[in-house]
């Protein structure tokens, strides 16, 4: 991220000129739209019909799975847009709109990994309290638009900034590799726009989701069957994981960046961005936290994958399994 002055400096315009960088990120998003839109869809329709009551984790991960297949959908506008040479041609208002996509999923994404965190904390390791909380669905909708309102709080100034610049070095116009320094009215706003959306968009969530998922493995290591010890641990090493290489990199690059830029004028634009692609991974990686997460969902995909094995004539076969495994 980027704020111009009246000179471009040559590492951003080095950047503009990469354009093996740019088919490199375009090649990863290829990828990831692909993923996203079937995982998501599946996803989706599984979460939305197939699956009953609609418990808080179950609103959270429709929540997760909107923001994800949105994220999908913006993804080949950048993908063309990367792929021509950094050249914008949609113009300023649908720049703002896929920049606010792009990175509403990105927050969204960590905070309702943290709210789904906070629930399976409540349910495990103080199961009473969990009971006492009435209206949890109606408690778990407010939270979603709490979330929400949060984050386009924070991003605000991207919805009422022209985020495109013409480059007359390279003839083209960007968006949102280049932002105008007067976009926000001083350094501190700058930084306090910036370190906003690191320090209360990913480490405070960060903090809560690893604490949480840490007392639900000891809770169940002490006191549960061996199945949910493993299954506990498969989750926590997931959403880690996805923390760690999905939005770690990337926050943590843009921390240093905003540093590096607004009081040294360096900059380290292009492993930013080129962290900020992976941070698209976790719309690939969320059905699987669907699938750890809640047991509506893992028998329901279960019964879709056991309605094809038995539509491709391997019905006698597992019938015949089923009665030996039953009779041992």
């Amino acid at each position: 991220m980027t704020a111009n002055s009246s000179k471009l400096d040559n590492a951003t315009i080095n950047f503009l000129q990469n354009s093996g960088a740019a088919i490199s990120i375009s090649t990863l998003y290829i990828f990831i739209t692909a993923i996203n839109l079937v995982g998501n869809g599946l996803s989706m329709w599984l979460l939305l019909f197939r699956t009953s009551p609609k418990s808080p984790s179950i609103i959270f991960m429709i929540n997760l799975t909107l923001t994800d297949m949105a994220l999908g959908a913006a993804l080949p506008f950048q993908i063309s847009y990367q792929l021509q040479g950094y050249q914008w041609n949609l113009g300023p208002k649908m720049c703002s709109f896929l920049t606010l996509v792009f990175y509403s999923n990105m927050y969204c994404s960590i905070l309702t990994m943290m709210a789904i965190g906070i629930d399976r904390y409540l349910g495990i390791v103080r199961p009473m309290l969990f009971r006492r909380i009435r209206k949890k669905r109606l408690i778990a909708f407010i939270s979603c638009f709490v979330m929400w309102g949060l984050v386009l709080s924070t991003l605000y100034p991207l919805m009422t900034t022209d985020l495109t610049y013409h480059v007359p070095q390279l003839n083209i116009t960007t968006c949102f590799d280049i932002l105008k320094t007067e976009m926000l009215p001083s350094v501190p706003a700058w930084a306090a726009f910036l370190f906003s959306m690191v320090f209360l968009l990913f480490l405070f969530p960060f903090c809560v989701t690893s604490f949480c998922y840490i007392s639900v493995i000891r809770k169940l290591a002490s006191d549960s069957k061996t199945s949910q010890k493993k299954r506990a641990i498969r989750l926590a090493v997931i959403v880690l994981l996805v923390f760690t290489f999905c939005f770690a990199p990337n926050n943590i690059l843009l921390l240093i960046h905003s540093v590096l830029r607004l009081y040294y004028k360096k900059s380290i634009y292009t492993a930013y961005k080129l962290s900020l692609s992976f941070s698209c991974l976790n719309s690939c990686l969320d059905p699987f936290i669907y699938y750890f997460a809640c047991k509506d969902f893992r028998q329901k995909l279960r019964e879709i994958i056991n309605l094809q094995s038995l539509s491709s004539g391997d019905s006698m076969k597992m019938e015949n399994k089923e009665t030996l495994y039953s009779a041992q």
